[in-house]
């Protein structure tokens, strides 16, 4: 593990407290601690130091809104996240860390211009989606979702757009959400062992970084209240292109 400064420190704290933040408040805008992390460490080291601190995150968040999952959307993402997690290991085998870094940016860029696109034909009623494509739509975010969060952490914007896209309202988004990352997060450890992502060193960084994520939920759970859904997708699409932004031009 590269030693940190004391002020890598300090913005990997602040990094950490956004994670924190984004799980009880804004899904999604924890692609800004992963530019951060992945700015300050190298890649590939960074996605091992950030598992653990994401996982004490969905903790949180699953404490706070455990009560509001939609458990039949994450059974038909399950499956399909766990094709995504093991290409996503594959990929890890052999991709360097700017083929990575470009391949998730694109992606989270595409992904929020289609919803975008989506929600304004449905504003028009223009748009009525076949029944093909319905069926296809958990698989393919699945898959997608599963990918982008072995390979980056970057899994969270994606399945943001998801649910949004199925209509989900604050509090039923972020239960689902928080379940289903938990679950999907706390599977990839094994994974990210056996890559050498994760280790003594790195477990002694997330030691010290993971209490700046109980300050970060807790003013998210504060903010969530006083955020009204418009302003709430707004806030997830926002963060999805920033961070697909960061990791094209990192």
């Amino acid at each position: 593990m590269t030693p940190v400064t004391t002020w890598e420190f300090i913005a990997l704290a602040l990094a950490a407290g956004l994670v924190g933040f984004s799980k009880t408040a804004v899904s999604g805008a924890n692609t800004v601690s992963l530019a951060v992390f992945a700015a300050l460490l190298p890649a590939r080291e960074s996605t091992g130091v950030l598992l653990p601190i994401l996982i004490a995150g969905d903790v949180l968040a699953v404490l706070t809104y455990r009560r509001h999952a939609h458990w039949p959307t994450l059974w038909r993402l399950f499956p399909a996240v766990g094709v995504g997690v093991v290409l996503g290991t594959v990929f890890l085998m052999w991709a360097d860390d700017d083929g990575v870094a470009t391949s998730i940016g694109a992606i989270l860029l595409l992904m929020a211009a289609v919803t975008v696109w989506r929600r304004r034909a449905a504003a028009r009623q223009e748009e009525k989606a076949p029944a093909a494509a319905a069926r296809w739509k958990a698989p393919s975010y699945g898959v997608l979702g599963g990918f982008t969060t072995m390979v980056a952490n970057a899994g969270g914007p994606v399945m943001s757009l998801y649910l949004i896209s199925g209509g989900f309202r604050k509090l039923g988004f972020l239960g689902t959400s928080a379940w289903f990352f938990l679950i999907v997060n706390s599977s990839k450890v094994p994974f990210s062992v056996g890559l050498g992502l994760i280790d003594k060193e790195s477990l002694l960084l997330d030691a010290a970084l993971v209490l700046f994520v109980v300050p970060g939920a807790w003013l998210g759970r504060k903010c969530v209240e006083r955020i009204d859904q418009l302003l709430f997708e707004r806030l997830v699409i926002a963060a999805t292109v920033v961070g697909g932004i960061q990791l094209l031009v990192r």
